[in-house]
Parts: structure tokens; sequence; C-alpha cells
């Protein structure tokens, strides 16, 4: 495999992107999805090399879940195309235009990032919403997914890669690496002649060293440590409903809740509620002195419990005395991702909403709703947790760049 023929490969599909019409776009996204379903039984039967494999390798549960791939899935996937395609193109929008004293009309227009390069672990569903999205988008994608759903991903890509080469688009705008390799991965991330921005999805320590080692710029994406603070003013069966949902859903999810905050005056009614429904989905309770003090039989939180992303059936507390506390402990240990308060006070919502750093901040809601489908935007490529260029859930905008065009009529600067 050699990445410098892909990166050249995708300048090439990049450029013959750019030039192509909403309609033309659209089209191929309906005619991806449609083939997606036409080659279900062909990704099925890949999807279950890699489970089978990842059975004899002893994944199971939550992790298990994320590489399963079913018709129902399929569809959903070929839906998120139909979607993308159902959406504006952010391509060639303008975004502002003005009238400068010298008289030249200038605009600020929206174009393609380029090639993205995508690495990610486990969830095959990434491949085609990345695909999906970037196509929209105007950009080339060249992806590298986990080992564990390596049959799967690879099998996605070409169905996807028939379906435009059968129809005239550019085929190498989706490119999956087949190779596993480590080193692969690495070169990916230097590879800075071809490729204009990276989009890691995966576990906090897998993203923290694409990060690190990537000379390629980098969109930090994923990692969920995410906390419901549940205040005295709450409609307590309310909360009880929304963590139910936040937490036992999907819980191998970065949206899914992994921490729960409650206030001391309501610590004694409240958490014996929330024990009891937990129960019933066999989640694992930790909690702190004061925790434990109203669950005598769950077990002590450690300092490592308060950082960690679970993924799985089990759940940390704490108890708060004021908001304040809440707000201070939440920004210490989260994740900038996603973060919710269950209140009946305005002022609370309010001080919340305005000082908790995170990129989707919820009054009254469950945090698995941070998602770019749920959000409109047809798929995600990923959700940013950090600052520069992009935040939340990414969807086409996200992934455009800008440029100003300046018309005149011979003005030269005195």
């Amino acid at each position: 495999m050699d990445l410098n023929q892909m990166g050249q490969a995708a300048k090439s599909a990049a450029t013959v992107l750019g030039q192509l019409s909403t309609i033309e776009k659209n089209r191929a996204l309906n005619l991806m999805a449609d083939e997606l379903q036409n080659k279900a039984s062909e990704i099925l039967a890949a999807n279950k090399i890699d489970i089978d494999s990842a059975e004899e390798n002893g994944i199971e549960g939550v992790m298990l879940d994320r590489l399963k791939l079913d018709n129902e899935i399929i569809d959903a996937m070929a839906d998120g195309l139909r979607q993308v395609s159902s959406l504006a193109d952010p391509i060639g929008e303008e975004i502002k235009g003005w009238v400068t004293e010298d008289g030249l009309n200038i605009s600020q227009v929206r174009v393609p990032l380029g090639v993205l390069g995508m690495i990610f672990e486990a969830r095959p569903n990434v491949t085609v919403d990345a695909a999906g999205l970037a196509f929209k988008s105007g950009n080339a994608v060249i992806l590298r997914g986990g080992k564990e759903a390596l049959h799967s991903n690879i099998e996605l890509a070409k169905v996807l890669r028939t379906a435009l080469k059968e129809n005239d688009f550019p085929v190498d705008a989706v490119q999956m690496i087949d190779n596993p390799d480590h080193a692969i991965a690495n070169q990916l991330m230097n590879l800075t002649e071809y490729i204009d921005v990276l989009i890691p999805r995966g576990s906090a320590k897998f993203i923290q060293m694409v990060v690190k080692n990537s000379t390629v710029p980098v969109i930090e994406t994923g990692a969920g440590n995410c906390h419901i603070y549940v205040d005295e003013t709450a409609d307590l069966k309310q909360a009880v409903d929304i963590i139910v949902n936040a937490k036992t859903q999907r819980p191998s999810v970065c949206n899914a809740m992994e921490k729960l905050v409650v206030q001391r005056s309501i610590a004694d009614k409240f958490l014996p509620m929330v024990e009891e429904a937990l129960h019933a989905y066999n989640v694992e309770l930790r909690g702190d002195a004061a925790t434990k003090e109203v669950l005598p039989d769950i077990k002590l939180a450690t300092e490592e419990d308060w950082s960690t992303e679970y993924n799985d059936f089990i759940m940390a507390i704490k108890v708060v005395d004021t908001l304040d506390e809440a707000i201070s402990h939440i920004n210490k240990y989260n994740t900038k991702h996603s973060e919710a308060i269950i209140t009946k006070s305005y002022d609370a919502s309010q001080k919340f909403t305005k000082e908790i750093d995170a990129a989707v901040v919820y009054v009254n809601a469950s945090t698995r709703f941070t998602d770019g489908f749920k959000f409109g935007f047809g798929a995600e490529i990923g959700i940013s947790t950090q600052k520069l260029h992009a935040r939340g859930p990414m969807g086409l905008n996200e992934l455009t760049s800008t440029k100003y065009i300046v018309r005149g009529e011979g003005q030269a600067r005195k």
C-alpha cells in the first residue's frame, strides 16, 4: 500500500468534486445509499468475520455491540446518506458580503477543506457517515478504521466506491486503508502534502495518541466523560427517566452519561430512586463517601473514577452542597463533550449553561441527543471537543473553510 499514491488520488478526486453541482452530488449520495441496501448480504457476511474474530479475542458486551451490523443498521446508514443529500449544499454559500471605502466588492464564501483523513476505532458505520458528509461538502476522504472492524470497513468502502465508479463519479473520493498496521496510521498522521485535516474518533487514549503524533492539523473529537447534575428543584421522576436513558440506552457511545452529580439536600430521597431504576439494567454504581452513606452497598469511587469514560454499565456518583461545587467538579473532570442539568430553576439553568465548559450543555434533557443526526445534520463526521474551527457535532458546514472573493474595477492601492 502506497499512501502517497492514495494521497495523490484523493487530491485529484477533490479537484473533481469541487466542480460537481449540487444535483450531481445528491445523485451520487442516493446511488451510494441504494448500493448499500443492494449489497446488504455481502456487508453482513464481512461483518460476521469481524464479529467472530472479536468473540474469539474476548470482546463482548457493549464493545461487541459497537461492531455489529444488521439490516436495520444498514438501512439507517443508507437513510443517513439520503438525508445528507436532502440538506442544503454549503459549498459556494455566501456567508457575508460588503463594499469597502475603496469600492471593492468583497464576499466570503464556503469552500471545501480538501482532503480529509479519518482514523477511527470499532464502529463501521463511521465509514458511511464520513464518506457521505465528505462527498456532499466537496471533500475527498481517506479512511483508516480499527482492526476489529477491518472486513466490515473494507466491504462498506468497496460498495460505496462501486456506486461511484459505475456512475462516472470520482471513485477516489472515498478510499479505505486496508492495512491495520500502526506504522501505516503513523504515516497517515504525517501525510501533510496531501491531507488537509485529520479527524480521529475513538477512546480518549486513542485520540490523544493521534493529537500528539500527527503533523497534519487535527480536529479533536469524541471522548465523552459526560455528567448529569440534579439540583434540589428538579422533578425527581423526570430526572430518573433522563438518567436511565442517558446511561443505559447505549452505554458504549461517547454521548452516554458516565457520572451523576446530586445536590446534598435531595440525596437521601433521590439516590435510592436512581439505584432502584438502574438495578433493572445491572448498572454498577460507585460513589463518594456521602453517596455511600445513602447507598451503603455500592463501591467507593476512586480518584481515577471521576475522569474515566467507562463505555459500560458503570456509573459514579458525586454529592455536592451547591451548584458552584457541581460546576467546579464537572469542569475539572469532564472531556468538554456534553453536560446536563436537571432543574426547575431558571437561574440555576442559566448559570450552568454559562459556566460549564463543554461543546453541548443541556437543560432537562438526556446527553444522548448530542448527535449529528438528532441535530438535523443528516449524519456527523465526529463530535469536536475542542474550540478552534468547530465544536460539537460536525456536519456539512464544519467540513468547510472559507475564501474571500474580491471584485474591483481597476482599483490600485495608494
